[in-house]
This record gives C-alpha cells, structure tokens and sequence, in this order.
C-alpha cells in the first residue's frame, strides 16, 4: 500500500513554486515558448519543407530555437497524429519510424497562415539569436555538466581554488550588466 505523507507533498510544491518564481501559471520550465497552438503551424511549416520523421522534426525545432528548447515527444507525435486527423499530412511507413508528408489541405492551411507562421518563425529565430534566454539556459546546462564530471575527477586544492575565482569573477560581470 501506497502511503502518501500530505506534509511532504504540501512541503515539496511550496519548495518548488519558491525556488521558481512561478505563482499561480507557473508550469514548472519558465516562460512558454509557443503561445496555444502555435506549435502545430511549426510543425507544419517543417513537414511543408520537406517530409520529416518525428525525432527530425524534434531536432528542427531546437536548431531554430538554437539549443535553448527542444519539444518532447510527448508533443510531438501527439500532434503529428492530430495534424495527420486533420488531413494536413499523409503518413507513410519509413523503416520502423514514420515519415510525414504535408497534403494540399495542409499546404492550403499554411499559405491562409502564412503572417502568423512567420511571425512565430522570426520569434523562434531570435531566441537563438540571442534576442531570448534560450541560449543563456543552454550555457548554464553546458556548465552544470561540466561541473558534474569536474567533480568526479580528483582536483587540487588549487585547481579548485581556480575554479571558485572563475564563478565568482563570472558572477560579478553578470551582475554588472
């Protein structure tokens, strides 16, 4: 039997909503990217490039964005499958994955959207541009992974020491900006 202790639980969300800033929309990953929606006319426009798998369109999407983002599959392929009910793109056997090809319907779609799906394009771009925070998130994962497998190799007192004046150095600039 399951034991829930309602003290942790309460204890843990307030922690997390503490530590994040959020209040009440708060979602637990920061600002959304993609206003409601917005994702499907992406989506779309990458297929309408050229016909796509799934993880290719995963991959697009963060190289538009420029690392900072990267949608899960559990968005994805759910709206492959909602795009594919519409009748916005076929889907055709590929191996063991599936390759999505827009219709005219889907084409037609695009071209009445197309203010809207190059204004979330050019959105899309200045974030990895720098225009947003995508890429700061992105040099701050970057420097977690290497503090992690810093602190599985054996360093020197003085290399350590180097390391403390480097982020503290690092933290004054930001702070100055």
């Amino acid at each position: 039997m399951f034991f829930r202790n309602p003290f942790f639980h309460h204890h843990m969300r307030d922690r997390m909503r503490d530590c994040s800033g959020g209040g009440p929309g708060f979602r637990g990953r920061g600002p959304k990217l993609f206003e409601a929606g917005a994702m499907r006319y992406i989506v779309l426009q990458l297929i309408a490039e050229k016909p796509r798998h799934g993880y290719e369109i995963i991959k697009a999407i963060e190289e538009l964005i420029g690392g900072g983002y990267s949608p899960s599959p559990g968005v994805v392929y759910p709206l492959l499958s909602m795009l594919q009910d519409q009748g916005f793109v076929t889907v055709t056997p590929d191996g063991n994955k599936n390759l999505h090809t827009i219709t005219p319907e889907g084409q037609a779609f695009l071209d009445e959207n197309r203010a809207f799906v190059d204004a979330i394009k050019d959105r899309m771009s200045s974030k990895g541009r720098g225009g947003g925070s995508g890429d700061i998130r992105h040099s701050i994962k970057e420097l977690l992974m290497l503090m992690s497998k810093l602190r599985a190799r054996n360093l020197t007192p003085e290399q350590i020491a180097k390391i403390q004046v480097i982020l503290n150095q690092a933290l004054q600039d930001i702070a100055a900006i």
